[in-house]
């Protein structure tokens, strides 16, 4: 049957009711209050479960599983516009330079040595697995459900359709590890008394445990900066993003054209695009009329829906077909995040448990539990380690999005070995340098870990 416009309005309609009801389950359930359990995740799970790869009862489109590519473009047209630099003053440069290091690290080893896992260990044991098989491991990981969402589409125009099915299924079990990881390091550090305060559950603040945030908490969505005599700001930011969006695939596409193949995946398209543009609106001074917040707002709904879709579309029978090097990837990465975890008290100074547990929370799950398991051990950002991060993505942005266009580009030419020894490679230049500014292990650690 032909795709009908009617057909993109159910399936954005029944994704819509998932939300609703993902979002009535997180503030209405303890048990998935305690487990920071996004409601896009719940929806999307429960999607999986109720449409056509599950018990087909929610009639979505067979095009809903290419929902991921287009919203992906979005999520990478909005980054540039809304990020801006902290205004906190409470941060050093040592502790920007440690975070900034330690992560870079996470994502160079995730990306070189889950590569390597599959060209050595699991390539030896089922020789038909696809080169990129490794890539899985980060995509899902450290990158989340966009990197997922990006990878699968690029390998999908390579001719690896089920790369998408895989990476969302990693981007699942790597939110499971997040928190039930994250929840015993915490637990761990409560009883050795290695952080200053550790915050009880039910003294979280209610938007941290339930999603729904108080009158006396709330804030601004956005600031207004057109008339609506004109056009409305929300218009504005979402003609913006769509536009740059579509520019950047426009442009990809003439250069396919032309080249005879696509010189960058789609999402990295757009996401130069809007670099360029926001270049041209600073230098006309037209950028402050493009608001951060609102920016930022429409690429968090934009990234909703996306793992809504994303997580739906898993092919079961892709999950059963390549159950087993699954499984043994996602225990490498575990057990390669675990030791991570434990290097980040020689790394740091100064709250090595805080920041090694925020860390932990972001590259392994997502960015929401990451600062809900900061907030249960530092609920006032005392430390200010979400200051340190902000200033230390500057860098951290540009090393994830290189690892990640450049891994489907170089294996799909047949340099998966290259991509993975020299990612492994600086990743391993960057762990002598962390382990030689601290020689020495802290008591705590010499103690019995979980």
């Amino acid at each position: 049957m032909a795709f009908t416009a009617w057909d993109l309005f159910i399936d954005l309609g029944l994704a819509a009711l998932l939300l609703l009801a993902g979002q009535w389950l997180r503030a209405s359930l303890v048990i998935v209050q305690r487990l920071f359990v996004p409601a896009s995740v719940l929806a999307g799970l429960a999607g999986l479960a109720l449409g056509p790869g599950g018990f087909a009862l929610l009639p979505f489109s067979t095009s809903a599983a290419k929902y991921p590519a287009i919203l992906i473009l979005l999520v990478f047209a909005a980054l540039p516009f809304a990020s801006r630099l902290p205004a906190s003053t409470r941060t050093s440069r040592r502790d920007v330079v440690e975070l900034g290091a330690y992560s870079v690290l996470c994502i160079l080893l995730q990306w070189g040595l889950g590569v390597l896992f599959g060209l050595t260990l699991l390539r030896w044991i089922w020789p038909d697995l696809p080169e990129g098989f490794g890539t899985v491991l980060a995509a899902g990981f450290v990158g989340g459900p966009g990197t997922a969402a990006a990878i699968g589409a690029d390998f999908a125009e390579r001719g690896w359709n089920e790369a998408g099915s895989l990476a969302m299924s990693a981007v699942t079990a790597g939110l499971l590890v997040s928190i039930a990881g994250g929840l015993a390091w915490v637990s761990w550090a409560a009883q050795k008394r290695i952080t200053r305060f550790v915050s009880p559950f039910a003294h979280l603040p209610p938007e941290l445990r339930t999603g729904l945030v108080d009158p006396q908490r709330r804030r601004p969505l956005g600031q207004e900066t057109f008339s609506p005599v004109a056009i409305d700001t929300l218009t504005f930011h979402l003609a913006l993003v769509a536009a740059l969006a579509y520019l950047g695939y426009a442009a990809n596409q003439q250069a396919a054209a032309l080249l005879g193949k696509s010189p960058f995946p789609g999402f990295c398209a757009a996401f130069l695009v809007a670099v360029l543009a926001r270049q041209l609106l600073s230098l006309t001074g037209a950028l402050h009329y493009v608001d951060p917040r609102t920016s930022s707002r429409l690429c968090g709904a934009a990234t909703d829906f996306l793992v809504v879709f994303g997580i739906a579309s898993i092919d079961l029978g892709v999950l059963a077909r390549y159950a087993l090097p699954l499984l043994l990837l996602f225990g490498f990465g575990v057990a390669l995040c675990w030791a991570l975890f434990l290097l980040g008290a020689r790394v740091f100074g100064r709250l090595w448990f805080e920041k090694a547990l925020y860390t932990w929370g972001w590259a392994t799950g997502v960015m929401a539990i990451a600062i809900s398991l900061l907030r249960t051990v530092d609920p006032d950002n005392e430390g200010g380690v979400l200051d340190d991060f902000a200033l230390a993505y500057l860098v951290i942005g540009p090393v994830e999005m290189v690892c990640l266009v450049s891994a489907p580009l170089l294996i799909g030419q047949g340099l998966a070995w290259t991509y993975a020894l020299v990612c492994a490679g600086l990743g391993a230049g960057l762990l002598a340098w962390a382990l030689r500014t601290r020689p020495a292990l802290p008591p705590a650690l010499r103690q019995e870990a979980p």
